[in-house]
């Protein structure tokens, strides 16, 4: 039997984004985001509040990157999540992580966290119900570390870290459990 919980965004798991921008003096920030997914085969929508610093560098700058969380770095993701760039300037100084800028778009791309999103801004959806960035990922880059031999990002390698919603924990992916598109074939109809 099922229990009520009442109202809860139970959607697991959720992704550890680090959604960076830069600021109109070139000035990196980095935001803590799970509450993103892709939306197209080349277009992700960040579900964040318009007051966050990095959204404001977005709307400024029209680009921005989006990486995955890996295990091997937790302590910055979760300080980037817990800091806020309104109110603390040194944040990603402090984070002790390193930027290059992309060489696709206006964006900083953070040297640590080993897949990264390259996007430019396609649109911001604003409306009573929802606030949401859209980017268009214009290149997608990943350290050869996580790589298989057919280069392709290997899962388990990644170490990718997930967001639990209801206990607010941070999980690692990593076991496959079933191929996609296969799994399911003996319900099709013969």
């Amino acid at each position: 039997m099922k229990k009520n919980l009442g109202v809860v965004p139970a959607v697991y798991p959720m992704p550890v984004l680090m959604v960076a921008a830069y600021d109109e003096a070139g000035k990196v920030n980095v935001m803590n985001a799970a509450w993103g997914m892709i939306c197209d085969m080349d277009k992700i929508a960040l579900f964040i509040d318009e007051e966050h610093k990095t959204t404001q560098n977005i709307l400024k700058t029209k680009a921005f990157s989006v990486s995955l969380a890996d295990r091997a770095h937790m302590p910055a993701p979760d300080f980037f999540g817990i800091a806020s760039g309104n109110q603390m300037p040194d944040k990603f100084a402090r984070s002790g992580c390193h930027a290059e800028k992309s060489e696709f778009v206006n964006a900083p791309v953070i040297a640590e966290f080993p897949v990264v999103m390259e996007c430019e801004l396609a649109e911001v959806v604003d409306t009573e119900n929802m606030y949401a960035i859209v980017g268009k990922i214009v290149n997608t880059a990943a350290d050869e570390a996580v790589l298989n031999e057919a280069g392709k990002v290997d899962i388990p390698k990644l170490n990718a870290l997930i967001f639990d919603q209801f206990q607010a924990g941070y999980y690692v992916s990593g076991e496959k459990a079933g191929q996609a598109w296969s799994a399911g074939r003996e319900l099709m109809p013969k």
